[in-house]
C-alpha cells in the first residue's frame, strides 16, 4: 500500500481517530505499549464514552498496571475516564475465545468444553498457531461490531463506542494480523476461514487503525518504521506514533548545540557555584558539566530520531515520562495529555 492507494496522510491525530472503532497497540517491548493502550482506551472514553480494552498476549499486563489480581476471561469496568464515560478490560485467550466462538456462531458450547477436556484446544493452537490468532483478533472485531443486547450486527447502537487491543510487539504484528494469509494452509474453505475472512474484513477496513508506540531511541524507532511499512504492504490502516515517555525540555533550543559541542562555561559554573555558598565547587562543577553535555548531547539524537519519525507522514503524539511507575492517577493524567493532542472518538 502507499499514499496513493490510501490517499495522503493528514497531521491531525483528530482526523484519524474520526471513525475509528477498533484502536490497535503495537509497539517494540519496553517502549509502555500496554501503558499507552490503557491510557488511549481511557481517552477515548472520556466525557460519558463506553471502551473495551482487550488483552491478547495472556501476560495479565493490564491487571499489574492497575494493581489488580489477574482478570478472568470476563469484561468488567475497571477504569473511570476522564469526564465520565468508562473503560472496560478483557483478558483474552484462545481457550475461552474458542468456547465463545462455538457457541455464538455454532451453539456448541457444550462440545467446545469437551474438547478442552481433552486438551484439543492446547493442542490445535499449538500446532496452528494461526488459528490461536484467528480467536483472538476474531474476539476484538466482534467486541468491535457487537450491538446493544449482544447484536453481532443490525440495528441498535454499538455496545463500545471503541475497541482499544493491547496487541503483540510490532515485531509480530504483521503476521498476527494477518490471518487470512496464516489460514491458508489450515483451512481454504468452511467455518474457520469464513471466520477469518470476516475478521480480515473488519481489521482492514476504514473503522481499524495499528497505533505504534516507540521511544526516541534508534532501534524501537527503525522498528516502527519498519512496522508502518509492514502494517500498510498489507493493506492495512497506521494510525498514530505515539513518542513515549517523552523527557523535559531543559535547555533552549539554541544552547543544545553549544551544550553538546563543549558543555557549560566552567570558570564561569564555579564561579556561581562558590558566590552560592556550596562546598568544592570545583569538583561540583565538573559534575554538572558532565550531566548538561550528556542532556545535550542524548536531546540532539532524540531530535534526529523524532525527525525520521516525522517522515513516516504519521500523526505524533507524545507522552511524557512517569516517575515512580505507573498508578490510576498518572494514568488519567496520561489519557488527558492524549486529548489534548487530538485523540478523541
Amino acid at each position: 500500500m502507499n499514499e496513493r492507494e490510501h490517499g495522503p496522510r493528514t497531521g491531525g491525530p483528530g482526523e484519524t481517530f474520526a471513525g475509528a472503532r477498533l484502536h490497535i497497540v503495537t509497539g517494540k517491548g519496553g517502549t509502555g505499549k500496554t501503558t499507552v493502550a490503557a491510557a488511549l482506551a481511557s481517552a477515548l472514553a472520556a466525557d460519558g464514552g463506553r471502551v473495551l480494552l482487550l488483552e491478547v498476549e495472556g501476560r495479565q499486563g493490564v491487571a499489574s498496571l492497575l494493581g489488580s489480581a489477574p482478570l478472568p476471561y470476563e469484561e468488567r469496568v475497571m477504569i473511570s475516564a476522564p469526564g465520565g464515560g468508562s473503560v472496560s478490560v478483557l483478558a483474552a485467550d484462545a481457550e475461552a475465545a474458542l468456547l465463545e466462538y462455538l457457541e455464538l456462531f455454532h451453539g456448541m458450547r457444550m462440545a467446545g468444553r469437551a474438547l478442552t477436556r481433552l486438551g484439543a484446544v492446547d493442542f490445535a493452537t499449538t500446532i496452528a498457531p494461526g488459528l490461536r490468532d484467528v480467536l483472538l483478533t476474531g474476539k476484538a472485531t466482534e467486541a468491535a461490531e457487537r450491538r446493544e443486547g449482544g447484536r453481532r450486527s443490525g440495528g441498535g447502537s454499538h455496545r463500545y463506542d471503541a475497541v482499544v487491543m493491547d496487541a503483540p510487539p510490532t515485531g509480530r504484528i504483521g503476521r498476527f494480523l494477518n490471518v487470512n494469509s496464516e489460514v491458508a494452509g489450515l483451512a481454504r474453505t468452511g467455518p474457520i476461514r469464513d471466520h477469518a475472512d470476516q475478521v480480515m474484513a473488519v481489521i482492514r477496513s476504514e473503522r481499524t487503525r495499528v497505533h505504534f508506540v516507540t521511544l526516541l531511541e534508534e532501534m524501537p524507532a527503525q522498528e516502527t518504521r519498519d512496522g508502518i511499512a509492514e502494517i500498510e504492504a498489507l493493506g492495512l490502516r497506521p494510525g498514530t506514533v505515539v513518542v513515549n515517555m517523552f523527557g523535559p525540555e531543559l535547555l533552549q533550543e539554541r544552547d543544545l548545540a553549544t551544550m553538546a559541542a563543549g558543555g557549560p562555561d566552567g570558570t564561569a559554573l564555579v564561579d556561581g557555584l562558590k558566590a552560592a555558598g556550596l562546598p568544592e565547587p570545583e569538583e561540583l562543577a565538573d559534575d554538572l558539566a558532565g550531566e548538561v553535555y550528556a542532556y545535550a548531547s542524548r536531546r540532539l539524537l532524540e531530535q534526529r530520531v523524532r525527525e525520521g519519525l516525522v517522515g513516516t507522514g504519521l500523526p505524533l503524539l507524545e507522552l511524557p515520562k512517569v516517575e515512580g511507575g505507573v498508578d490510576r492517577w498518572t494514568l488519567t493524567t496520561l489519557a488527558r495529555r492524549l486529548t489534548e493532542q487530538g485523540v478523541r472518538r
